[in-house]
């Protein structure tokens, strides 16, 4: 089963709030996406359910593998993406919100393509 596009925002922002909190909650990923509390839980118990992550009896919340290998790569693909629209002469702003929406679209054969132009021009 393909993962939703808010699964996959919800995924990425645990990862990003993991990497600066150890602790992650349903409550901070709220905080950080706008979202109210029902939304969070819904999302939270649909990404439960699927495998991707685990919620301990004090409401932690970790990736499990499966929930950290989609995290990472939608994570990648925001940066990368980003960091393309910004060689690109995109203000970073503009870059980073426009990569979030591109993330969840683009297909691996066209990410893997900008992926290796950014290389090829870093290299250069």
């Amino acid at each position: 089963m393909k993962l939703q596009e808010s699964g996959e925002m919800y995924l990425e922002t645990i990862l990003i709030l993991s990497k600066k909190n150890y602790f992650v909650r349903s409550i901070d990923i709220g905080e950080y996406m706008g979202y109210s509390k029902p939304s969070v839980s819904r999302a939270v118990g649909l990404l439960k359910n699927d495998g991707y992550i685990k919620v301990d009896n004090d409401g932690g919340i970790t990736l499990t593998p499966k929930g950290q290998e989609a995290a990472e790569k939608i994570y990648e693909r925001h940066v990368a993406l980003t960091e393309f629209l910004v060689y690109l002469g995109v203000d970073k702003a503009t870059a980073a919100e426009d990569a979030c929406k591109i993330e969840h679209v683009i297909s691996d054969q066209a990410f893997a393509a900008i992926k290796k132009h950014v290389k090829n021009k870093k290299n250069n």
